[in-house]
């Protein structure tokens, strides 16, 4: 559904973009609110915008060129997505955040209104504030989503070895999870996500990607 006014695949906002022929790819039952704009892909950065199934996107969001959206995801009234930015499923963004290009944001994560991202956004995490802070896990959006309690522990147990401990740095927790045995999924998407951040620059793991992304024409 596509609501009044909304611009959409319209010419990326790239200053090196020169009018090739590039994509904006949407999938099904997604919702386009008033004024919202979203732009096709750039040549140098893989010729497409993509949009999943299910999604929300509210009045006068912005999502930029060659941005990855995956389902289910929350896009409040007035969010600034920057191109090449991956949005997984499930996370919700409110009202007025800016997200810097080339971030990803991760499944089932929680940004707050009027937050400025610069760097990646961990899967499960609430993130707020300027400059953005990881404040606790997003369980109560967990717990909407059908995650069981068990499961919900152990993520903030995660959690809390990851940004509250005081004698391991991530490097040597990462390996800890990585060690044990039956390691839940959801502990592994962590530890995933945290090992792509370190390939990346400045806190984001796209930024690895930019060469590749750059060399398509």
């Amino acid at each position: 559904v596509i609501f009044p006014n909304a611009v959409i695949g319209s010419e990326p906002q790239d200053l090196k973009y020169r009018g090739g022929q590039t994509k904006l790819i949407i999938g099904s039952n997604n919702i386009i609110r008033e004024c919202v704009t979203i732009n096709t892909g750039t040549e140098k950065g893989g010729g497409e915008t993509l949009i999943g199934d299910n999604n929300y996107f509210m009045a006068c969001s912005h999502i930029a060129h060659d941005c990855v959206i995956e389902d289910n995801v929350l896009v409040a009234n007035g969010v600034l997505l920057g191109g090449h930015i991956k949005i997984e499923k499930y996370a919700k963004l409110m009202g007025l955040a800016g997200i810097q290009p080339f971030v990803t944001i991760g499944q089932y994560s929680y940004v707050g209104g009027l937050t400025r991202i610069v760097q990646d956004v961990p899967p499960y995490m609430i993130v707020e504030g300027n400059p953005a802070k990881v404040r606790q896990v997003n369980a109560i959006g967990l717990e909407r989503a059908g995650f069981s309690q068990d499961k919900i522990n152990v993520i903030k147990e995660a959690f809390r070895q990851l940004f509250r401990s005081e004698t391991l740095n991530r490097g040597q927790i990462l390996s800890e999870f990585e060690n044990q045995e039956n390691l839940l999924p959801e502990v592994k998407v962590l530890t995933d996500f945290f090992r792509n951040v370190d390939k990346g620059k400045s806190g984001r793991y796209r930024e690895s990607l930019r060469l590749a992304l750059t060399s398509v024409a």
